[in-house]
C-alpha cells in the first residue's frame, strides 16, 4: 500500500524539458485521509479531479490545473449533513533540481539560485516527479467556509428541545418559568394540598 503522500506524486517524464513544450492530463486522486478543516472536508476515499496542464519553462515546469471535489460536513447551526462543491484553479511553478556544480562559476551560480529559491519559496521537482499535495490541500482549504451552513438563513435548533426549527410548527414554544417565581409555585401547591386535610379535621 502506498504511503499517503505518494498518491499526490505525478511523473512528468513525457514532458520534454524544452521551453514551450506542453502536456495535458485528466486525472483523479483518491485522497487517503481527509483534506480540509475539522467541520468540513473532502473525506478519505473520495476523489479529487484535476484537469492538469504542464508547461516547460526555463526554470522548471509550470503546473496549471482546474480542481473539483466534493466536501462533506455539517451545518454549524442545525448540525444537518451538508455537501459542498469545490472548484478551484491551481497554478504553481516547480523548479528543476539544481544540477551538480563542477566548476567554481557553476558553484557560484548554484549558490545564487539557492538564495533565490529561499526568497521565492517555490516548489521543487524531484527528477521528473511533481508533488501536487501542497497546492491541492491549499486550494481545498481556501475554498471551504469556516462556518459551513446548510442555508444562509438556517434558523438552527430550538434551545428548549434541540429539534431543528425548520422541522417545527410555526407556533412552537416552550413555557419558560422565571426561576425567581418558581418558589411561589411550590408554596401554592402546598396550600392546595392542605385544604382537604383542614376539611377532614372539622368533621
Amino acid at each position: 500500500m502506498p504511503r499517503p503522500s505518494e498518491v499526490y506524486l505525478f511523473n512528468s517524464h513525457e514532458l520534454p524539458r524544452r521551453a514551450g513544450e506542453m502536456k495535458e492530463y485528466s486525472i483523479d486522486i483518491t485522497v487517503p485521509e481527509p483534506v480540509g478543516i475539522d467541520v468540513i472536508a473532502v473525506l478519505a476515499g473520495e476523489d479529487v479531479h484535476l484537469e492538469l496542464r504542464l508547461e516547460s519553462v526555463t526554470e522548471g515546469v509550470l503546473v496549471s490545473a482546474d480542481l473539483s471535489a466534493i466536501a462533506d460536513g455539517e451545518c454549524m447551526r442545525c448540525l444537518e449533513p451538508i455537501e459542498l462543491d469545490i472548484d478551484r484553479r491551481i497554478q504553481e511553478l516547480y523548479r528543476y533540481e539544481p544540477q551538480k556544480a563542477h566548476t567554481k562559476a557553476e558553484r557560484k551560480r548554484a549558490r545564487q539560485e539557492a538564495d533565490d529559491l529561499d526568497d521565492d519559496d517555490d516548489l521543487m521537482m524531484e527528477g521528473d516527479i511533481i508533488n501536487l499535495e501542497i497546492p491541492i490541500r491549499d486550494a481545498i482549504v481556501l475554498d471551504l467556509p469556516i462556518n459551513p451552513l446548510c442555508a444562509p438563513d438556517c434558523p438552527g435548533l430550538c434551545a428548549g428541545c434541540g429539534v431543528r426549527w425548520s422541522a417545527l410548527a410555526p407556533d412552537h414554544i416552550h413555557e419558560v418559568i422565571d426561576p425567581r417565581w418558581a418558589g411561589l409555585g411550590a408554596v401554592h401547591g402546598l396550600d392546595q394540598d392542605d385544604e382537604p386535610n383542614g376539611n377532614l379535621s372539622q368533621m
